[in-house]
């Protein structure tokens, strides 16, 4: 299984929204046939191992990382590929919440007379399909905080100069991370101060559809950014409508929502990009989008890198969060740090105190 699950990663940043899936078929002790689902539309990860093991799948035993589907869609059912193959047991690592599947097709493999596992590896399937598993559960996209930081808690300088504050390893790893994720979101601060690229220039990979939220509409039709495919801004729906015709007229998506004071319900706008397909969107800043991101507790994941550098008065890393106790503190969980060149890698999931309502 745990070869199973390496396999499963071939398909990083290729196959969302759809999960990825590593398959082996093992005969008498021995790999047969691997393989792993490559990409959207594409053959999946059983149908692969199967015709890697030929004849030899006959009676042999099926090492999978997530149930096999066991409806049409843009491909036919792996479970009736799974019948078709001779397998005679089947050890699947973790259920499919996808309606469509949801326990279906265990239960068809069981019903044929084939013996069927399902739990082993379940704890790092879940892992490497959180972004998927979320989705199908909720409807929403699984959001990751990332920040780079000085040892202090800057992410810039008192005038706004934040190149660089992590170093080089550190900055290709987010790139890498880009490839592997839907879309990347920042808000106008980081927009009017930077003019990011927020590509995957560092790496070979595709680059993830970027997300604007300007609730004043301050940014400039000229950036970078909206000259790319896929481009989204999204804003208050009393933002100029001239203004946002502009933007449509470029082929720049606008999203627009209610606001308060200029401030959008950062949970509509999730439960938009939901809605839209994204199952996972990388928050890059800055300091206010991230307050703004942890009070509605749309955050599910924390990225920070921890540079040592000390900037002193300058903008802090996350804005204010209400906070006025200790005890109504923000608390991580699965903590782990990693070194990352001069830098350290903070990574954790967010606990919430209680609902944001």
């Amino acid at each position: 299984m745990r070869r199973a699950l390496r396999l499963a990663l071939k398909g990083r940043g290729k196959v969302s929204p759809n999960p990825l899936v590593g398959a082996l078929v093992v005969r008498q002790g021995k790999v047969v046939g691997e393989g792993a689902h490559l990409q959207v539309g594409g053959p999946h990860a059983e149908v692969h191992a199967f015709a890697a093991a030929g004849k030899h799948s006959r009676g042999a035993t099926l090492y999978v990382t997530l149930e096999p589907c066991s409806h049409q869609g843009r491909t036919p059912p792996c479970t009736e590929a799974v019948l078709r193959a001779g397998i005679q047991r089947v050890v699947c690592a973790l259920e499919d919440p996808d309606p469509r599947v949801q326990g279906k097709g265990l239960a068809q493999l069981r019903a044929a007379g084939l013996q069927v596992e399902v739990g082993l590896g379940r704890e790092e399937a879940e892992r490497q399909n959180a972004a998927y598993l979320k989705h199908r559960r909720t409807g929403r996209p699984l959001v990751i905080l990332k920040l780079a930081q000085s040892l202090d808690g800057r992410i810039a300088t008192a005038e706004g100069y934040t190149r660089w504050i992590s170093g080089e390893q550190s900055r290709v790893l987010v790139h890498r991370w880009r490839s592997w994720t839907d879309a990347v979101m920042v808000g106008a601060g980081t927009m009017l101060a930077d003019d990011p690229q927020l590509d995957v220039r560092l790496v070979r990979g595709r680059s993830p559809r970027p997300l604007v939220v300007d609730g004043r509409l301050r940014v400039p039709l000229t950036a970078r950014i909206f000259q790319r495919p896929g481009a989204v801004l999204i804003t208050a729906q009393s933002a100029p409508a001239k203004t946002r015709r502009a933007f449509e007229a470029q082929g720049v998506q606008v999203w627009t929502f209610p606001a308060r004071r200029g401030q959008l319900d950062l949970r509509q706008v999730i439960e938009r990009a939901g809605s839209e397909g994204l199952t996972s969107i990388l928050l890059e800043g800055g300091g206010q989008l991230a307050a703004a991101a942890l009070r509605a507790q749309v955050v599910d994941q924390l990225r920070i890198f921890v540079a040592p550098c000390l900037i002193g008065e300058g903008v802090p890393a996350v804005g204010d969060l209400g906070i006025r106790r200790l005890a109504d503190a923000l608390r991580l969980e699965q903590v782990a740090l990693r070194r990352l060149g001069p830098d350290l890698l903070y990574t954790a999931e967010v606990k919430y105190p209680c609902s944001p309502d």
